[in-house]
């Protein structure tokens, strides 16, 4: 073997104190004993498979002053992330195979995790051309950061079609913009009532009938109501994001926990955090949207929307684990597993076959999570004072990339279009 990795590993649902033997990259052989070139050996600590955040983003190109994806993967792989996918709202948007081909060179060039990119929809797009370099395709229904919305459905019936003949995965922003309202904001309470919960109920309820034959995916699942509409739907996948989780609207946070769909009522987060428990939602994703502090200090009106996140996405879960309110086994589903189910991607498990992306942790070592240990370029995190379980090391591909929260290897990411998925 090239690399054997020993602990106490997470294979088909449970620990087990075994190795794991790697070649090429990928997951060869699991046995008691095994031996290999190089050995890592963690005794008691966990060895589960590395998380793959299905909604970043890396804010490149166009706006390298909030993150690129350089500070960006830095973020993902030292809070357990080895896989991204980066959404369309760039400048210039992915909307073209040329643009989404750049956005790809680009982050060849810097990012140390493995990536995605999601193809933006709109009127008159080519999906044909598209589905070929696109990890899924990302429908924005409101107003948000970019310009991508589409707020009539009707002008892409046919790019809705073309889109489920591919079988790839429909990313939505649930908001309905005719329900929206613009009155002026001056706290978070403003915003949530300007997108108030009944936009994101009428979007998904829009979505799921104009686009019932494609395989959906509801981003950043944020109020009560919309429970029971993504619960036990037929080709229907959801996510829910830890600031919806964690954060509400009396969090005494200003324009720093404005984002889109807003932070709700403690009503709506406690249901979230129910449902979660409950066994809802495929996905915890961080919809890592950051901007700079002085962007964020702006008159609340003028703050842009959005908070990073992707380095403290699996922390947050994994103190939930440590907390006894989620099992490993629903964390690892919903940070690993199910994404790998849903975009068709060679990582996310410990299995045969597999890319050998892996996170070593100690959930009995939490830690405070503080905006100066983070490495996001925008400097900042909504959840300071909170604690989070972070990963001791972090392997991508068999090769050790994160050891005691700092990067120790080589810039290796690579587009997980082009890899092959498993047999």
């Amino acid at each position: 073997m090239d690399v054997v990795v020993e602990g106490n590993c997470y294979i088909s649902g449970r620990l087990e104190r075994c190795c794991i033997g790697i070649e090429q990259g990928r997951i060869a052989r699991i046995a008691k004993i095994l031996e290999g070139d190089k050995t890592f050996t963690f005794g008691s600590r966990l060895v589960i498979p590395a998380a793959i955040d299905v909604h970043v983003h890396f804010r490149e190109p166009g706006m390298t002053h909030k993150e690129d994806f350089g500070t960006g993967s830095l973020s993902a792989i030292c809070g357990g992330v080895t896989c991204v996918l980066d959404m369309p709202n760039t400048k210039p948007p992915t909307t073209t195979v040329q643009a989404i081909r750049e956005k790809k060179r680009i982050a060849s060039s810097k990012s140390l995790a493995d990536f995605g990119v999601y193809a933006g929809v709109f009127p008159g797009m080519n999906v044909e051309q598209l589905v070929k370099e696109a990890i899924g395709f990302k429908l924005y229904m409101a107003g948000t950061t970019g310009d991508l919305m589409v707020p009539s459905l009707a002008s892409i019936r046919g790019e809705l079609s073309a889109i489920a003949a591919t079988g790839k995965v429909l990313a939505v922003h649930a908001e309905d913009e005719s329900l929206r309202t613009k009155d002026v904001e001056r706290s978070l309470e403003d915003h949530q009532r300007n997108r108030a919960n009944d936009c994101e109920t009428s979007a998904i309820k829009k979505i799921k009938d104009a686009a019932k034959d494609c395989q959906l995916h509801i981003c950043h699942v944020s109020t009560r109501e919309s429970i029971p509409l993504i619960e036990n739907a037929e080709k229907l996948t959801s996510e829910v994001s830890p600031h919806h989780l964690f954060l509400d609207k009396t969090s005494n946070l200003g324009s720093l926990g404005k984002v889109n769909p807003p932070l709700r009522r403690r009503e709506d987060r406690q249901a979230l955090f129910q449902a979660l428990k409950g066994g809802s939602f495929d996905v915890i994703a961080s919809d890592h949207a950051p901007h700079t502090i002085d962007e964020k200090q702006e008159d609340f009106d003028y703050a842009p929307t959005g908070m990073p996140g992707v380095e403290t996405l699996v922390p947050l879960v994994l103190q939930l684990v440590k907390d006894r309110h989620i099992g490993l086994g629903d964390a690892i589903r919903r940070l690993s597993e199910r994404p790998t189910q849903i975009f068709g991607i060679n990582k996310g498990r410990l299995d045969i076959g597999f890319d050998a992306d892996m996170m070593v942790v100690d959930l009995m070592d939490s830690t405070t999570i503080r905006a100066d240990m983070l490495h996001s370029k925008c400097g900042w995190t909504a959840y300071e004072g909170k604690e989070g379980v972070f990963p001791k090391a972090v392997f991508l591909r068999g090769e050790v990339i994160v050891e005691e929260g700092n990067q120790v290897g080589e810039r290796m990411g690579r587009d997980v279009v082009e890899g092959a998925k498993p047999a």
